[in-house]
């Protein structure tokens, strides 16, 4: 991501604090250098710099720090403090009210990706359940209304705008009548971008401000235009009031610092960071959860957010109540799937799990796609008698060869869909129904029964059947397959125990809302 070359010169200064066998004001002082230098470089504005540097040497005082590791992290400590306070203005943004109309207008520079922006935060919040529609009043560019007729299309959300009506200000009021009066709950107002010098553009930002009268305005600001983004960020306050900052274009620049320096010449929160092109491409903003992310300290919030978002939806609930029961079917297998791509790349999925390297999945996110999509291809093939039945009339093998010449596959490729359903679910029959693992799980997972840890270990097997023997060699074996399982219990409140390390289920079902 954006300030990722940031985050490896921060570790290293860390790193060689670490290593100096006695820590005294020379240390110090060169650690402050090299932190100070890898900001500047990253486009933090030297003003903030300067200011982070001071507040590093007043709140650090080796005389009165004890010698040793704890002098260590009283400093790291304090460097920590001073970054979170870089990202961080004190000031809580818009939360939208439920039962209400919301209204969110969107203002920045042409070229931030303010349109997308739109579609995901829309999308973002219809993933939680509110009523979300779409109004685009920027007549400038020239396919703006198209682009945004497109996505909101792609994402399933209303969206209204005028091929012929010429007036900004009369789109957005229309727009935002019309959703009013259809009782949406927010209703978020694209605007056209241009450039911070252009008179007209802060003049019709005004009026349409006047008109549909916004409860939040938010800025679209791009994360690579560096040192710009302090200037551009005080034009836009000035002339919008915004109240909030989404960062865009985080994901593969080597600076951004300008997204802090904007934090701190607007006194605006940052809500939202854009990290790719996809609608899923968007993470709330956390300053703490932020800094540890830029140092490489990922934390699993955010995946966490992800997978309750997916679960909560009308499909996911009832997957889940079949497999409480005991029950899946090839139907079942098929949902899972489109469930799963709706969550991403899987590499960006797994990227937040602590102590999983990103290397682990190089080479794989292609042919995992490419294959879950030829796999549902096939199940596209089946009947609807087969799909939500189990694989008995498969035994017949010209039911197999048809479903092959259907879906343009071979009748080894249909055999081994088959066989990964049957391996899933005969793992969902012991988890689920009267005498399934999640009906008769201990609280405690120490104190399960001889037969239950049998059970287990018997899941965690299937399991590791199921997972790519490329991929499960890259994880470390069984072992590594169990240390992410109890890293995985970690995130719902529960490590793992006794009996395999996996994650309580019911806990796990407590923490995705199905429980």
């Amino acid at each position: 991501m954006v300030l990722a070359d940031l985050g490896r010169k921060i570790n290293s200064a860390f790193t060689e604090l670490t290593k100096a066998p006695v820590i005294d004001e020379k240390v110090l002082d060169s650690l402050v250098k090299e932190i100070c230098a890898a900001l500047l470089a990253s486009d933090v504005n030297v003003m903030l710099v300067q200011r982070l540097r001071a507040n590093i040497k007043k709140n650090v005082n080796l005389e009165e720090l004890a010698n040793g590791a704890n002098k260590k992290r009283m400093i790291e400590k304090a460097v920590m403090d001073e970054l979170y306070n870089l990202v961080d203005p004190e000031a809580e943004p818009y939360k939208p009210v439920k039962r209400r109309a919301n209204i969110f207008m969107m203002v920045g520079l042409q070229g931030a990706g303010k349109t997308t922006t739109c579609t995901k935060i829309a999308a973002f919040y219809q993933r939680k359940g509110w009523k979300v529609a779409l109004v685009c009043a920027d007549t400038f560019r020239a396919g703006a209304f198209d682009q945004l007729k497109q996505n909101a299309t792609k994402a399933k959300i209303p969206y209204y705008g005028s091929y012929t009506e010429t007036d900004p200000v009369a789109i957005a009021l229309e727009g935002v009548e019309k959703f009013k009066a259809e009782k949406f709950e927010i209703i978020i107002v694209d605007t056209s971008g241009r450039h911070k010098q252009e008179v007209e553009l802060f003049e019709e930002m005004k009026q349409i401000s006047s008109a549909v009268k916004p409860d939040t305005t938010i800025f679209v600001m791009d994360g690579t235009i560096g040192q710009a983004a302090e200037a551009q960020a005080k034009a836009f306050k000035e002339a919008a009031d915004f109240g909030s900052i989404i960062m865009t274009k985080m994901d593969g620049h080597a600076k951004g610092g300008g997204a802090i320096s904007a934090v701190a010449a607007t006194h605006s929160p940052i809500i939202f960071i854009g990290t790719g092109e996809h609608l899923q491409d968007m993470e709330r903003f956390e300053p703490r959860s932020f800094i540890r992310k830029v140092l490489g300290m990922h934390d699993m919030r955010d995946m966490i957010e992800q997978v309750q978002d997916t679960m909560q939806m009308a499909d996911s609930k009832k997957l889940m109540k079949n497999i409480e029961k005991g029950q899946y079917s090839l139907r079942d297998m098929y949902e899972q799937f489109q469930q799963v791509a709706k969550m991403g790349p899987l590499s960006k999925l797994m990227g937040n799990i602590p102590g999983m390297p990103a290397e682990m999945m190089a080479g794989t996110e292609q042919e995992g796609t490419r294959r879950m999509k030829r796999m549902m291809c096939i199940m596209d093939s089946m009947t609807d008698a087969e799909l939500d039945g189990d694989n008995k009339p498969f035994e017949d093998i010209n039911r197999v060869m048809r479903v092959a010449r259907g879906s343009g596959t071979t009748v080894h490729e249909v055999q081994e869909i088959l066989s990964q359903y049957t391996k899933f679910a005969e793992m969902v029959k012991t988890m689920g129904g009267k005498n399934g693992l999640m009906q008769n799980m201990p609280t405690d997972p120490r104190k399960m029964n001889p037969n239950q840890m049998a059970q287990m270990g018997k899941m965690q097997q299937q399991m590791a059947n199921m997972v790519p023997p490329q991929l499960l060699q890259q994880m470390g074996g069984m072992e590594g397959l169990q240390r992410m399982a109890r890293q995985m219990g970690g995130m719902f409140g529960r490590g793992g125990g006794a009996g395999g390390g996996m994650p309580d289920m019911a806990q796990m079902m407590k923490a995705m809302n199905m429980g």
